[in-house]
């Protein structure tokens, strides 16, 4: 049962599954069309690959050979864990069916592997891609984890996203058609976007049929062209106080069937150049859960 006063995603991942399950990382050898020179070569400019890949993770290592690492990594601790592949580094449908289906099945023939998490980005899906991932969500537990990022075009423009809210909100619409289970990634807090604009979000973020949400704060990480943008001209970073309470009406206004699966992003500590909070991710959702609380506010409670 979720006494939380938002949906919550290990509630909700609990209710599908009667054992532990855990996502594990794997790196596949994707690269991105907004690297690679489809697009653009510079990438998004807050990306940073090696900021959220785990040790365990190396894309020199066939896709099996990084499950079972990752296995090793979680059995210390629970020994009778299942787990999804995460296909999370790049874009990982950015790539034939046909080499696609390959990889995908790798990892599902792995022992103890019950489902697939795939990241893409919501301009590198097409027909052949979506009823290959429609033929499998019929087999087995699939999620497909679109990067959205922001409902507004000028800020997709200012970081170099390379595609825009409309085309997200087609690619979603399609898969989920296709009876795909559908998940989003974005960030409150980017350069341009004040609380008014994202809460904005909220309201267009619900309009769309998505499954799943995850959020993050923004975050600088060494290395980026955002990090060379905010050295030149800072932009406001928000503290834990004022995020929780950003993300309190945020999610008040979201449909209140989304599934939310993070709040917080966790850069390396050697990587991170701002905001530096020192709050693990269980620490900032008990302390989101607690305000939320207080203030009597719950998920969808000012949807439309």
């Amino acid at each position: 049962m979720n006494n939380l006063p938002y949906n919550d995603f290990g509630t909700w991942l609990r209710s599908r599954f009667p054992f532990k399950v855990q996502k594990i990382s794997v790196d596949a050898g994707f690269t991105c069309p907004n690297r690679d020179g489809s697009i653009s070569t510079g990438g998004c400019t807050f990306c940073s690959n090696s900021a959220f890949s785990p040790a365990y993770c190396a894309g020199s290592e066939s896709i099996s050979r990084q499950l079972e690492d990752g296995k090793r990594f979680f059995a210390r601790k629970y020994p009778d864990m299942r787990y999804l592949a995460y296909f999370q580094s790049y874009t990982n449908t950015y790539a034939s069916a046909e080499k696609l289906k390959r990889m995908y099945c790798e990892a599902l023939d792995v022992e103890g592997v019950v489902g697939l998490v795939i990241g893409t980005r919501p301009d590198c899906v097409n027909s052949a891609t979506l009823d290959l991932l429609a033929d499998l969500s019929r087999q087995t537990f699939v999620i497909v984890e679109y990067g959205i990022e922001s409902a507004n075009d000028d800020t997709l423009k200012r970081i170099n996203r390379g595609h825009t809210f409309g085309c997200a909100c087609r690619a979603i619409k399609d898969a989920a058609e296709r009876g795909i289970m559908t998940g989003g990634h974005v960030i409150l807090g980017l350069p341009g976007e004040d609380r008014e604009e994202c809460l904005r979000q909220a309201y267009a973020i619900s309009a769309i049929p998505l499954d799943i949400l995850k959020i993050h704060q923004l975050q600088i990480v060494k290395g980026t062209a955002m990090a060379e943008e905010y050295a030149h001209r800072p932009f406001k970073l928000y503290s834990p106080e004022e995020y929780v309470s950003l993300l309190t009406d945020y999610i008040e206004r979201l449909r209140k069937d989304i599934v939310l699966d993070r709040f917080t992003a966790q850069t390396p500590a050697d990587m991170l150049i701002a905001p530096r909070w020192g709050l693990k991710n269980h620490e900032f959702a008990d302390m989101l859960a607690n305000h939320m609380r207080r203030h009597g506010a719950r998920q969808g409670r000012l949807s439309r």
